[in-house]
């Protein structure tokens, strides 16, 4: 208390009334000049009354009792723990790997219902406008992104569209990409790759793709870049060179990438509609 009031009497003296009454106000100079009185009178006490820094430091210096029976109470406790079995979704009790169940979804028509009309509404908002040829689709690279395969998916011969995505749409296919291997992991399933039957098309390719098949639409949502058809009954095995992986059903690996899309679509991260004849789902982004 004793230092508190000769402290905060120091300063009012660098100061004027008026600047009493401003002291958010004050001089860069009349600051230095009450800092430095500050730090020389602290210097005083300290060699006047060295008791004090000692009673301090005493006060904050902890009892070394106390540091040995926490660090007691730590080992014992980390001792507790490694004792207790800690199961998780990954691993059981022992140690061995859980082998999560296959749930799929109960209807893929009911699970995956998103119209062309739906998903139109987000390939406007979210896409770039439909490109004449594939030439154009090269000029524009500031708006779309290339995907070719990578480790996680792979794009198959495209005949009727091109290697090119908007950026948020690429960056969904990977996201689709990396949880099926995540999901597939967890499962204990050998690993496949998703493969990709379709991606951005420009108008001659739907005037090509119109020419021999009734079911494919003038106003695609394919034309704006948004929008990947991912085959559901075809899969890349990963597997090393001359290494000869066990077989799975492509039902079960449908099942799983089904799982995969419906948390996507209840993130509202996308539009989904489940192809029957044309052997895909067709996910449009948001």
């Amino acid at each position: 208390m004793f230092f508190f009031e000769i402290t905060k009497y120091l300063v009012y003296l660098c100061m004027t009334k008026n600047e009493v009454y401003r002291i958010m106000k004050i001089s860069k100079n009349r600051f230095l000049q009450g800092f430095g009185i500050i730090v020389v009178l602290l210097g005083i006490i300290r060699c006047t009354f060295p008791n004090v820094v000692k009673t301090h430091i005493s006060i904050l210096k902890p009892d070394s009792s106390c540091h040995k029976t926490a660090n007691k109470s730590i080992e014992n406790a980390d001792e507790y723990s490694q004792k207790i079995p800690v199961a998780s979704k990954f691993f059981n009790k022992d140690g061995s790997l859980v082998k999560n169940k296959i749930y799929s979804v109960p209807n893929f028509g009911i699970a995956f219902p998103d119209q062309n009309d739906v998903q139109l509404i987000s390939a406007r908002k979210y896409g770039v406008n439909p490109v004449q040829n594939r030439d154009e689709a090269g000029q524009r690279i500031s708006e779309l992104v290339y995907i070719g395969s990578n480790p996680y998916y792979y794009v198959d011969n495209l005949k009727s569209s091109i290697p090119y995505l908007v950026p948020r749409a690429a960056v969904l296919l990977q996201d689709i990409a990396r949880n099926f291997f995540d999901s597939l992991q967890v499962k204990r399933i050998p690993l496949h790759k998703i493969i990709i039957t379709s991606a951005m098309r420009s108008k001659s390719d739907v005037q090509k793709l119109r020419s021999h098949n009734g079911n494919a639409t003038q106003n695609s949502c394919h034309l704006y870049g948004t929008t990947v058809d991912v085959c559901y009954n075809r899969y890349k095995t990963v597997e090393a060179p001359g290494e000869n992986r066990r077989k799975v059903r492509n039902d079960t690996l449908k099942w799983v990438l089904s799982e995969v899309l419906n948390d996507m679509r209840e993130q509202n991260r996308c539009h989904i509609k489940y192809e029957v004849h044309q052997g895909c789902f067709h996910i449009t982004v948001k």
